[in-house]
C-alpha cells in the first residue's frame, strides 16, 4: 500500500494545533449560562440542538488521528461519569496551547511531560482540603435559610418576583408547610406504590405558574389563600421573560409532575431525606442552574428514599430510572410518573384501550422477536453492541408458517403484554396487534429486570422455550395522561405508561414543543443525576463556582516562584540541575495558564466580564488577596461559604438573594483533569504520522502535501 509520513513533532507541533482547534468550538459550553450550537445534516438538512461536548464531538466528521483520539478519551468520560466533558475539552484546548508555547521556547519535551504530569499530582493533592463531606454540605444548606424577595403590596397581592420563581416558591412552600395538605389522587385505579408516589404530590403552582395556592382536601372548594402566611395567591401575578421563550430555563415554573387530574410536582417527603432536609438542597446545588432536571431529581430522590424507609442508604437507584421524550407538549408538562412510559403507534394505543383496568399477563424476551434471531451465547463479550444482525432488522416477510406458530404460543398461554428487549418483525407486530396482545419493542435491560422482579416473570430468549413458569401476572396498561388528566394523542406516537405492582420504576418524561431540543433536555437530566450519584458515592464534593481551579491557579504560581525544588518524579531528577531551574518554572507556568484561561472564559460566558483580559484581571485581584490571606485556601473556602469567589458571575439563580451553594463532583473532576492533560501529552510525544491506503492522490492534492513524504 501507499504511505504517506509526516513530521509533526515541529516547534508548531501539529497534532496540538488540530486539539487546540477541536477544542475551541466547545469553549462556550463551560459554565452554567451554556449557549447552545445548532448541528445540521448537510445530507438530510435536519437540524440537532446541543449543548455538551459529548454531541459536539460526536457530530463532527473526525477522520484525523487526533480527533479519533480526543473522541475516544471524552466518550471515555461519558462513560464513566456523564459529567465533566465540557471541562476536559476546554483543557485540552488550553494546554494544549501552552505546551506549543513550551516548544517554542525550546522546552526539552521530557521536562514538559514531566513537570506538567507531576505538576497536575501535586494540584490534585493540594485540593483535598477544599473536599466537603456530604453531611456537612446537606447540614449548611439547610441551614442557609433562602430569603424570596416575594412582598405584600397594600392589596395583598404577592409581587411577581416573590413566587414565580420555582426556588422561591420552594422555600415558600417551606415556610407554609403547617398549611400544606397532600393531594389524594385517585384517577389511577391501581394500588400499590402508586400510592405511595401520589402522596407526595402537592400543588405549588396551577396551570402554567400563574396562580400560587395550595391544595387542599379533594372537594375543597375554599378560597385558596394561604393561612397563616399573610400572602394571598393572586392571578395577577406575571411572569418574567428571560433572553427566550423557547431556550431559557432561568426565571421559568414549568416544573409539573403530572398525576391523575392534577399538574402538581413531588415535594419533600414528610421525613427528611437520609435525615436531613438537602438532598434536594444538594441537587440544586449541584445543577448548575438546570432547574427542571432539579424538580424532576427532588420528586425521584423523595420517592426512592420512601421505598427506602429511611434504611440509611442515601444512594439514588439509577437503575430504577428511566427517560422518555414526548414531543409537541410545552415543558411545563414534564413530570416523574411511576412505571414505565414509552411511545407506542395509535394501533398499539387502541389494543392498550381494551384492556381497561385488566391485569395483565407479561412476557419478558431477552433477545430480538424476530424467524432469524440468534443469541450470540450466555457468556456474551464486554462493550460489544449489536446494531444489525440481518439487513432487515424487522424480519421482512417473514414466513406464515413461524408467524402462526409464535402467535399460537402467545394465545396459548393467554399473554397479553411483551416486552421484548430487541427489535420486533413487523408483520409478526400487527398479528399481535389484531389478536389485541400488546408488543413492545428496544426496552431497556434494566426495565426488563424491573418487570420481572415485580410481576414473577423469567425472561426467554425464544417463544420456543415459554412455559407457565416464565409468564408474570399484575402489570397493567393505560394511556399516558397529561397535567391536565387528559389522555395525550399526539397523532405517530402515543405516550402510554405501563406497570406492575411493587415496581421500583420511575419514568422522567421530557416534553418540548421543539424537536431539536429533546436530545438536550435528556442529556441535561441524565447529567445531573449522575452528579448527585457520584456526589452521594464519593460523599463529599468540592465548591464549585471556579473555586478549585483557582487554588490550582494559585499552588502551581507559588511553586514556579520555588524553582530547583525537590521533585517525586524521577525523570526530573534525573534532569541535569540547571535543566530543572531553568525549565520547571516555564513548564509549571504553561500549566497554570490553562486554570487561567479555564477561569477567565468562565467569567466571560457567564457575563460577568466583557473580555478575557477583563476576565484576567479579576482572577489576579483573587490571587493577590488569596496570597495577602496567608491561606489561600482558606480564603477561598471562606469565600464560598459567604457566596463569593466567582461564583458571583456564575450564579444560576441571578434573580434572587439566596445563599445557595454551586458544587462539583470530587472524582469525575479531577478525572477530567487527568484525561486532559494524558491526552495532550500523548499527542505531544507523537512523533510522526502515517498514512496507509490508496489516498496518494487525495494527500497530493491537499493544501499540506509539502509536509508529507511518499515511501
Amino acid at each position: 500500500l501507499p504511505m504517506a509520513f509526516r513530521d509533526v513533532n515541529a516547534r508548531r507541533h501539529i497534532g496540538l494545533q488540530q486539539l487546540s482547534a477541536l477544542a475551541s468550538t466547545g469553549r462556550t459550553f463551560l459554565g452554567p449560562m451554556k449557549s447552545h450550537k445548532f448541528i445540521v445534516d448537510e445530507i438530510t438538512n435536519q437540524s440537532t440542538l446541543i449543548c455538551s461536548a459529548v454531541r459536539l464531538i460526536e457530530s463532527l466528521d473526525l477522520t484525523s488521528a487526533v480527533g479519533q483520539l480526543l473522541n475516544e478519551t471524552i466518550q471515555a468520560q461519558n462513560k464513566e461519569f456523564k459529567t465533566g466533558m465540557s471541562t476536559l475539552l476546554f483543557l485540552v484546548g488550553a494546554w494544549s496551547n501552552a505546551l506549543v508555547e513550551c516548544l517554542q521556547q525550546n522546552v526539552p519535551i521530557p521536562a514538559i511531560v514531566s513537570v506538567m504530569s507531576e505538576g497536575l499530582n501535586s494540584c490534585c493533592e493540594r485540593v483535598q482540603c477544599l473536599q466537603i463531606p456530604i453531611y456537612d454540605v446537606k447540614k449548611e444548606l439547610c441551614n442557609s435559610r433562602v430569603r424570596p424577595k416575594a412582598f405584600e403590596s397594600k392589596t395583598g397581592k404577592v409581587g411577581r418576583d416573590g413566587l414565580t420563581n420555582p426556588w422561591n416558591l420552594l422555600c415558600f412552600q417551606r415556610d407554609i408547610s403547617a398549611t400544606e395538605e397532600v393531594i389524594p389522587i385517585n384517577s389511577y385505579s391501581h394500588q400499590g406504590d402508586d400510592c405511595n408516589f401520589n402522596k407526595f404530590l402537592v400543588f405549588p403552582l396551577a396551570g402554567f405558574g400563574s396562580v400560587a395556592s395550595v391544595v387542599r382536601a379533594a372537594g375543597d372548594k375554599s378560597s385558596s389563600a394561604l393561612s397563616g402566611s399573610g400572602v394571598t395567591a393572586s392571578s395577577c401575578i406575571t411572569r418574567k421573560l428571560t433572553h427566550s421563550r423557547h431556550f431559557s430555563t432561568l426565571g421559568k415554573s414549568h416544573f409539573s409532575s403530572q398525576q391523575g387530574n392534577f399538574q402538581g410536582h413531588l415535594s419533600a417527603p414528610p421525613a427528611d431525606l437520609c435525615g436531613c432536609c438537602g438532598l434536594g438542597h444538594l441537587a440544586m446545588a449541584l445543577s448548575h442552574g438546570n432547574q427542571t432536571s432539579v424538580k424532576l431529581l427532588q420528586s425521584i430522590a423523595a420517592y426512592q428514599q420512601e421505598r427506602a424507609e429511611c434504611s440509611g442508604c442515601s444512594q439514588i437507584n439509577i437503575a430504577g430510572i428511566v427517560t422518555c421524550c414526548v414531543l409537541g407538549l410545552p415543558e411545563s408538562y414534564s413530570c416523574v410518573s411511576p412505571g414505565f412510559v414509552t411511545l407506542v403507534s395509535p394501533e398499539q394505543a387502541t389494543v392498550i384501550k381494551h384492556f381497561a383496568d385488566k391485569p395483565l399477563r407479561i412476557l419478558l424476551m431477552d433477545g430480538d422477536l424476530t424467524e432469524q434471531y440468534r443469541h450470540l451465547g450466555f457468556n456474551r463479550p464486554c462493550n460489544v453492541m449489536t446494531v444489525l444482525e440481518h439487513l432487515s432488522p424487522q424480519g421482512g416477510r417473514a414466513g406464515d408458517v413461524w408467524l402462526s406458530r409464535m402467535s399460537d404460543i402467545l394465545m396459548s398461554f393467554e399473554v397479553n403484554l411483551v416486552l421484548v428487549k430487541g427489535n420486533v418483525c413487523k408483520n409478526f407486530m400487527e398479528r399481535c396487534i389484531a389478536s389485541r396482545i400488546l408488543v413492545i419493542g428496544s426496552v431497556a435491560r434494566d426495565v426488563l429486570r424491573a418487570f420481572g422482579a415485580a410481576s414473577g416473570a423469567q425472561a426467554v430468549t425464544y417463544l420456543s422455550q415459554l412455559n407457565a413458569c416464565c409468564i408474570g401476572n399484575g402489570a397493567w396498561a393505560e394511556l399516558w395522561k397529561a397535567g391536565d388528566g387528559r389522555a395525550v394523542d399526539l397523532g405517530e406516537l402515543v405516550p402510554v405508561r405501563i406497570s406492575a405492582g411493587g415496581i421500583p420504576l420511575l419514568t422522567a418524561v421530557l416534553t418540548t414543543a421543539l424537536p431539536s431540543k429533546a436530545q438536550l433536555l435528556e442529556d441535561q437530566f441524565w447529567t445531573l443525576l449522575y452528579r448527585l450519584h457520584h456526589a452521594l458515592k464519593d460523599g463529599k464534593v468540592f465548591p464549585g463556582a471556579g473555586a478549585v481551579e483557582l487554588l490550582c491557579l494559585s499552588h502551581l504560581q507559588m511553586l514556579a516562584q520555588q524553582p530547583g525544588r525537590p521533585g517525586n518524579d524521577k525523570a526530573v531528577r534525573e534532569l541535569p540541575s540547571p535543566w530543572r531551574v531553568e525549565y520547571e518554572s516555564v513548564v509549571l507556568q504553561a500549566l497554570a495558564s490553562g486554570w487561567k484561561r479555564y477561569l477567565s472564559v468562565l467569567l466571560c460566558n457567564t457575563a460577568k466580564a466583557s473580555s478575557e483580559l477583563e476576565a484576567g484581571a479579576s482572577v489576579d485581584q483573587h490571587l493577590q488577596k488569596a496570597v495577602a490571606c496567608g491561606s489561600p485556601s482558606a480564603y477561598i473556602l471562606e469565600e464560598f461559604r459567604r457566596g463569593g469567589v466567582l461564583r458571583g458571575g456564575s450564579d444560576p439563580f441571578p434573580d434572587q438573594v439566596t445563599d445557595l451553594k454551586v458544587c462539583d463532583n470530587v472524582t469525575a473532576k479531577t478525572e477530567a483533569w487527568r484525561r486532559a492533560l494524558d491526552v495532550v501529552l500523548l499527542v505531544l510525544q507523537t512523533d510522526a504520522e502515517i498514512i496507509t491506503g490508496p489516498r496518494r492522490n487525495q494527500i497530493l492534492n491537499s493544501p499540506v502535501s509539502n509536509e508529507f513524504m511518499f515511501l
